[in-house]
């Protein structure tokens, strides 16, 4: 399977025209970061094309002096790197009013910081969730409109584009209240359940046994597809003025919480390249998105980290520890020929022997397959390997492939892009073997990237 873009013709800047690439960033798993710690993520992430983080902020008590830390290491980066604050509202109490002066005091303490973004003057802010939230008020939009949007006024006053989890044909409910919305859940087809893929005859064996035409053809439209992007777009257009909108692209989901944690076990389909071809869908309608937010940099628990694994996981080492995704971060290397892969440690199918948790919600959606993503300048040969005697070659052309190749257990992974009869590339994934029978479920998945 191969399906190839061309290259860009000139250097993307996403801060053109008020335009931003923002990372979803888990203040609640960094409890043991330093200010280098945070300075650390801070230059990989502006060097990989990243303009700042949204710092999601929680209950807890020590939340308030890390965030202090990553202003101070933002300062001292002296890269520009911007920050805003995404209050997480499932978290964080709102019912009465004093619940919305904690919210205010991030907003007064950082609103003149250098590294604070504006937008439009204001001071940028955001959530995740809060749809419910009333700070004591008779409605949520009279709650967030009196108790924290019309009392910060001044080098203060808020751009809010929150992420309220409501039907887009109640924004208007928002009038006055918010200036845009974040389409938190854009970043994945979420509608693909193993319930929708059984009402397409045949699709759910097709999948389970590798990928196939039929199978290409039927998620073709909801792999990185905008239709929940113009869903959004028109309704924020129909309230006026001028709405920000805010996508989402993420290259994965899984996550695997007991009912004695979290209680949270299901995948979202993630196959057929989704970050690269989510992005390639956003430059589409490049004009009509303000921001994208990658989710995330660093929330191990739903596998979706691009940063580097570090800090406080939340309980989440038995299907994080040694799947690296960092690799994803060289899709933003828009010069250097560069090739991705990644894949599951086991498949779809396999029985797990020692998991109390059991099987993921929708395991049967994903296909057993390394995906791979080749960036190259020029015209090459790539070459795809499961095994000494399983492999694949692929001719490509300058610009971005995306490539994949079924695996089988006992497989491992491997690529090399040639040119003119040289090795540009040789990618080898150390200690990787796709598992039959796995001790525990693990729909992460490992990223390997050529330097």
């Amino acid at each position: 399977m191969t399906t190839t873009s061309q290259a860009p013709t000139g250097t993307s800047s996403p801060s053109v025209s008020s335009k931003y690439v923002i990372a979803h960033f888990m203040v609640g798993n960094s409890y043991p970061y330093t200010v280098d710690n945070w300075l650390a993520d801070i230059f990989l992430a502006h060097s990989s094309g990243i303009d700042g983080f949204a710092l999601n902020v929680g209950v807890d008590s020590w939340q308030p002096s890390q965030v202090a830390n990553a202003y101070q290491a933002a300062l001292q980066s002296g890269t520009g790197f911007k920050l805003f604050m995404s209050f997480d509202m499932s978290s964080l109490p709102c019912t009465t009013a004093s619940d919305a002066a904690n919210l205010r005091t991030y907003i007064t303490t950082y609103a003149t910081h250098p590294n604070q973004l504006l937008y439009n003057g204001r001071v940028m802010a955001s959530t995740f969730s809060g749809e419910t939230c009333t700070f004591g008020q008779g409605s949520v939009a009279s709650g967030w409109s009196t108790q924290f949007v019309q009392q910060l006024t001044g080098s203060s006053a808020v751009h809010f584009v929150p992420s309220f989890f409501v039907d887009p044909s109640q924004f208007n409910t928002y009038s006055g209240v918010i200036d845009g919305m974040f389409n938190w859940n854009s970043g994945w087809p979420i509608q693909v359940t193993a319930s929708y893929v059984s009402s397409i005859p045949g699709l759910l064996g097709d999948i389970a046994s590798g990928l196939s035409s039929t199978v290409s053809s039927a998620l073709s439209n909801v792999i990185g597809s905008t239709t929940p992007d113009d869903t959004y777009i028109s309704s924020l257009s129909a309230m006026g003025g001028g709405k920000t909108y805010m996508a989402a692209v993420s290259p994965w989901f899984f996550t695997h919480y007991g009912p004695s944690t979290y209680n949270k076990n299901w995948i979202y389909l993630s196959d057929d390249h989704l970050y690269a071809t989510r992005w390639e869908s956003l430059i589409a309608i490049r004009d009509q998105v303000d921001f994208v937010q990658i989710i995330s940099w660093n929330d191990f628990g739903e596998s979706h980290y691009i940063g580097p694994i570090e800090g406080a996981q939340p309980m989440s080492q038995a299907w994080v520890d040694g799947n690296d995704h960092t690799g994803w971060l060289n899709l933003t290397s828009y010069y250097a020929s560069a090739l991705i892969m990644w894949s599951r440690p086991h498949a779809a199918s396999a029985s797990a022997s020692n998991d109390p948790v059991g099987k993921p919600t929708n395991y049967q959606i994903t296909s057993d397959n390394v995906w791979a993503v080749v960036l190259a300048t020029s015209p090459a040969t790539v070459v795809l390997s499961t095994s000494s005697s399983q492999s694949q070659t692929f001719n490509v052309p300058a610009g971005v492939s995306k490539l994949a190749v079924p695996i089988q257990p006992g497989g491992t992974m491997s690529g090399t892009l040639t040119r003119g009869g040289q090795t540009v590339i040789d990618l080898q994934a150390t200690d990787f073997t796709f598992e039959a029978n796995p001790t525990t479920y693990n729909f992460n998945v490992l990223v390997v990237a050529s330097p």
